[in-house]
């Protein structure tokens, strides 16, 4: 058994214990997680650059609210290599002190994403005044600390059971195919803590040049080869208006004799690229 099975692992994500982030940290590192919370994205990423915390995980894409811009952003900025990924079924709960009832909630608090992903809820519950939250799990922390028995949060069973609160109402999400994506970050150089057999992926990035049929070109190094994408996201290119940057998945390692004669056809084309990591592909 090797020291990555047995050793507690300072994980960072953002939000508060209980929030959709830290299901996906239990689901890829189990008990041997060592959780911290963070305010922000940044933090997360900045607490591991510095080494504070041994690994980090992190939202990228939700399939009904789609990307998070941000941390594409992050990932391009912090040298801190994907090293895994998981997906976790958002399923959302109507979340109050123990001592009241459905009939007594007046006002709903959560994070902005979670209160739109519920509207049917809403619309089937007039009365019910929506407020915005920071976080899903905060909302229900608040709620307990405040005691109030007119206000309920929309978070996870995991935030309900963590802070003594109640469910009133389970799985209130308008659309049961919710799912969002984390990756998980460690730095460079760093033995990889989830190991299995997977089928690989790896994620890049890069920048073309901006004349006709670059991109083309570009993705062209990727199909000559029968090398499946699975993703492809673009974001503005700093101090270059009009101009993107262009997040690639791809199935295959980056060890792959196809993916490496790839990507060094890739280079020739690209003015920029960049590999952010080759990791198993989570299910």
């Amino acid at each position: 058994m090797g020291w990555w099975q047995v050793k507690s692992v300072r994980t960072a994500f953002q939000g508060e214990l209980g929030a959709f982030s830290h299901m996906a940290v239990q689901q890829l590192l189990g008990k041997r997680a060592q959780v911290i919370p963070c305010e922000r994205f940044e933090q997360v990423f900045r607490l591991l650059a510095k080494g504070e915390v041994d690994a980090a995980v992190v939202p990228i894409e939700n399939t009904l609210h789609g990307s998070v811009h941000e941390n594409y952003d992050h990932l391009l900025q912090f040298d801190l290599p994907i090293t895994a990924e998981t997906s976790v079924r958002i399923i959302h709960n109507l979340i109050a002190i123990p001592s009241t009832s459905f009939k007594k909630i007046e006002s709903v608090y959560s994070h902005p994403v979670a209160l739109n992903q519920c509207l049917n809820f809403f619309a089937a519950h007039p009365h019910l005044q929506r407020i915005p939250f920071y976080d899903t799990a905060g909302s229900v922390k608040m709620v307990m600390n405040e005691r109030r028995p007119t206000a309920a949060a929309i978070a996870s069973s995991m935030a309900a059971e963590i802070y003594g609160a109640k469910i009133l109402k389970r799985s209130i999400e308008d659309d049961r195919q919710n799912f969002t994506r984390f990756f998980l970050l460690q730095r460079p150089g760093d033995k990889p803590l989830v190991q299995t057999r997977a089928e690989r992926k790896t994620s890049l990035v890069f920048s073309t040049r901006n004349t006709p049929g670059s991109l083309f070109r570009a993705l062209s190094a990727l199909a000559l080869r029968d090398l499946n994408l699975t993703k492809i996201e673009s974001r503005p290119l700093r101090g270059k208006p009009w101009e993107y940057l262009f997040y690639v998945d791809v199935v295959a390692d980056v060890a792959d004799p196809r993916m490496r004669k790839a990507l060094g056809h890739l280079e020739e084309l690209a003015d920029f690229l960049k590999v952010l990591g080759s990791y198993p592909r989570g299910k």
